[in-house]
This record gives C-alpha cells, structure tokens and sequence, in this order.
C-alpha cells in the first residue's frame, strides 16, 4: 500500500509539472532550465548516495548512465514538445509508453506481443490523429512529445531489470549525474547557460528538480522491486489524468469533442494495454530467477 500511495504521489506531481516547466521554458533557455533540474535533483541525493556508490561497482554504474541517457532524451523531447502544443496534448500522449513499453520489449527481448496490445496500439494511433488535429495542439510538438514517450518506455523497460540489481538511491544518483552532464554540455555548447531569475522558474526548478526528479526517480526504482507490474502500470496511467486536469484547471487547456474523443481514446488504449504491459515487464526479471515478482 505505501508503495502505490507513494507512486500515486508521483503522477500527481508529473501531471502538476507540466505547466510549471511550460510557463517557466516560455522565459528560460530550455537546456538552461533542464541543466539547472537535474543539479538540483542530483544535489538532494548526494547526502545518501555517496555512501553508497561503491556498492554499485562498475557494471551499476554504466547501468545508471544508460539510464540517465534514456531520461535525459525523454525529458528534453517532452520539454521542447510542451513548448509546443498544449499540456493536455503533452500528458495524454505522454502517457503512451504504456503502449511502447512492451513493443520495445518485443525487440530487445523477443517477448510475445498479445492480441490485447495490437489492439491498444489501433486506439492509441486513433487518438493521435484526432489530436493532431486539434488547433489549440501542434502537430510538431505533439511529434516531439511523442518521441520522448519512447525514450521513457526505454527507460522504464531498462529500470525493470536493473531494480533488483543494485541499489535504488545510488543507481538514481547516477541516473541524475549523466542527464545533468548532457544537459549542461548542450546548454553551454548553445550558451544558454545562466542564473535562473523570476519566482516562476525558481519555483518550476525546485519542484522539478527535488519532487519530479530526485524523488520521483527514486520511487519509481524503489516501487519496482516492491509491487507488482500490474499495478505499476494501472497507477502510472493516472498521470495522463491528473496533466488533463491541471490543464484544464491552470493553463486554460479548452479541448474540442475532436481533442477531448482523441484523448478518451489514448486512456483506453492504456487501459487496454496494462495487463499486457504488465505481463511483459513481468516476464524481464522473473522467467530467469524462476520467481514471481513480491506483490505490495
């Protein structure tokens, strides 16, 4: 139970930050904004993760380096996307890598592709077309959006084996440090690098970088090795709801049928697709060890 709470937490905070980084990115360089995150978020867990990097030895550390590259590629395509199109646009596509997790599952691991994801996949690629048509949305940004929710189920396929190797506050350290140096290159490459101003960056930074970075980061590698796939699956599809809500309610998110049926849409197709997700990830960890994954 604490776990999903705790998880649940984290889809509340993800579905806030969507309009907190659009405001904060409409006046601060997107790499600047993205470089000064992850320093923060990488700051809040130096105290604990210190200690435990050597226990990580070299293979947990290019573990948290993949990791990092996976969630540096999916945060900057999903920043510059929000730039872009509208939040609700950006959280119900977003929450697609409940769709692609298992795709990528399928070539990277050979696991079987069931009946109920093919047709998730129809749904959601239904969806996609009502909101790329969407004024208020745009097809590039949705695009952009679109690409970073790859990277993410990437990320979630990789932090599935890797949770119950090695340890969860030092493997999220790492995963911190390498996003924070691709940032800062391209910011400084770009020289876009500078202090942050204004109490809307100042507060999108500190929420960001400490609740939707840090913490969140370190849940989700915790939770994995504590509830089941199905369950993670089902209350990270939240996040899609809560962006819709906090669009609607903070940025003035004002969807048309069209918009609003293409977003019914995709939250089908992840509700189609969770046991299927859920069974997939499952099947990463257990076959091998020839144990069932330790239910909340």
């Amino acid at each position: 139970m604490t776990a999903a709470v705790a998880l649940i937490a984290v889809t509340i905070v993800w579905g806030f930050t969507f309009v907190q980084v659009k405001d904060a990115v409409a006046v601060y360089p997107l790499f600047a904004f993205l470089t000064v995150r992850y320093a923060i978020a990488s700051a809040v867990l130096v105290p604990a993760a210190l200690p435990r990097l050597r226990g990580l030895r070299r293979d947990g550390l290019v573990a948290g380096v993949i990791l990092g590259a996976l969630l540096a590629v999916g945060s900057a395509l999903q920043t510059a996307g929000l730039e872009r199109t509208t939040v609700t646009n950006t959280g119900f596509i977003t929450g697609l890598y409940v769709l692609l997790t298992p795709l990528f599952a399928l070539v990277l691991f050979r696991t079987r592709i069931t009946r109920e994801l093919w047709a998730a996949v129809v749904l959601a690629l239904v969806g996609l077309a009502l909101l790329a048509g969407v004024p208020s949305g745009s097809a590039s940004g949705d695009l952009l959006v679109l690409l970073s929710t790859g990277a993410q189920a990437l990320q979630i396929v990789m932090v599935e084996r890797y949770a119950n190797r090695y340890d969860a506050v030092g493997l999220t350290f790492v995963q911190m440090v390498a996003a924070l140096v691709g940032f800062a290159v391209i910011a400084v490459a770009l020289g876009d690098l500078s202090v942050p101003h204004g109490a809307t960056v100042w507060a999108a930074l500190l929420v960001t970088g400490v609740f939707a970075s840090a913490l969140a980061y370190l849940i989700q590698i915790w939770a994995q090795r504590r509830i089941s796939a199905t369950r993670i699956a089902i209350i990270f599809s939240l996040e899609t709801v809560f962006a819709g809500l906090f669009g609607y309610l903070l940025d003035g998110d004002r969807l048309s049928l069209v918009g609003w049926t293409g977003c019914a849409l995709i939250f089908a197709a992840i509700l189609v697709a969770e046991p299927a997700a859920s069974r997939t990830l499952g099947r990463l960890v257990t076959p091998r060890r020839g144990r069932a994954r330790t239910p909340a």
